[in-house]
């Protein structure tokens, strides 16, 4: 059923929908966000459907999926295709619209598309996962009022701003090397500790140590093997190794 379609009588059930994007990366053509809505009840029989990420299925087997889906009457979709000028424009302008609110607005365009045609739509699958998201951390203040979890919602960034640590930095829930976390860290605390590395010329003080700032730290793609990244780690702590943080020379 298309977002075009005539509005079925299972759309008068709670129903759940899951949001998808494509075309985010690419420098040609456009990007297209697209959702799909079904009963509740309907959720186990579209789990059986053979469904999965479009990147490992073949051309021909997407073909028939969608031709499978237009033809199911208890699915609705919806897509917003957004025009690579239009892409363009917001994120050149004066008062620049970054890709992550170009993105929460198309997403949220879609659910809202979707409640005016009458369905009662009563779960975001990606909503359920972030709701049910077991925290690692154990701080007592913790708390998972985080909102949507896109920047733009409010109680979202009032979430991050509760939740960061000027030492340690955020929980594992967020996405940290994301540029919407940086203006949370103006204060950051200068934290120095030993290390077991030597100096650039090979030299190292006496008892073998020096000291490292956390500044002197980056989040860099590094250019070894994933496997010599997760061995490597000397002189560095647990917090630095699982995030991937190496010493840098050169930004």
């Amino acid at each position: 059923m298309g977002s075009g379609a005539a509005i079925p009588q299972w759309t008068s059930e709670p129903c759940i929908m899951g949001i998808d994007e494509a075309g985010r990366g690419p420098v040609l053509g456009p990007m297209v966000y697209g959702c799909l809505y079904c009963a509740r009840s309907y959720e186990k029989t579209l789990s059986s459907l053979n469904f999965a990420d479009s990147k490992t299925l073949k051309e021909e087997k997407r073909e028939e999926l969608f031709e499978n889906l237009k033809a199911d009457e208890s699915i609705g979709w919806a897509v917003d295709i957004i025009d690579p000028r239009e892409l363009s424009a917001k994120m050149l302008k004066k008062n620049k619209i970054n890709l992550n609110e170009i993105s929460h607005d198309s997403a949220i365009g879609l659910i809202i598309k979707v409640l005016n045609m009458g369905v009662l739509l009563t779960e975001v699958t990606r909503d359920r996962a972030l709701r049910d998201w077991v925290l690692e951390e154990t701080a007592e203040d913790l708390h998972k009022n985080f909102g949507s979890g896109y920047p733009g919602d409010p109680n979202t960034k009032a979430w991050l701003q509760h939740h960061k640590h000027l030492v340690f930095g955020f929980p594992t829930l967020v996405r940290f090397s994301w540029g919407t976390c940086t203006p949370y860290f103006k204060d950051i605390v200068e934290v120095l500790w030993e290390s077991n590395e030597t100096d650039g010329d090979g030299s190292s003080s006496a008892n073998g140590k020096r000291q490292l700032k956390l500044s002197n730290f980056g989040v860099t793609k590094s250019k070894r093997k994933i496997e010599e990244i997760e061995s490597s780690g000397k002189g560095r702590c647990k917090f630095f190794m699982a995030r991937k943080l190496e010493q840098v020379t050169q930004f």
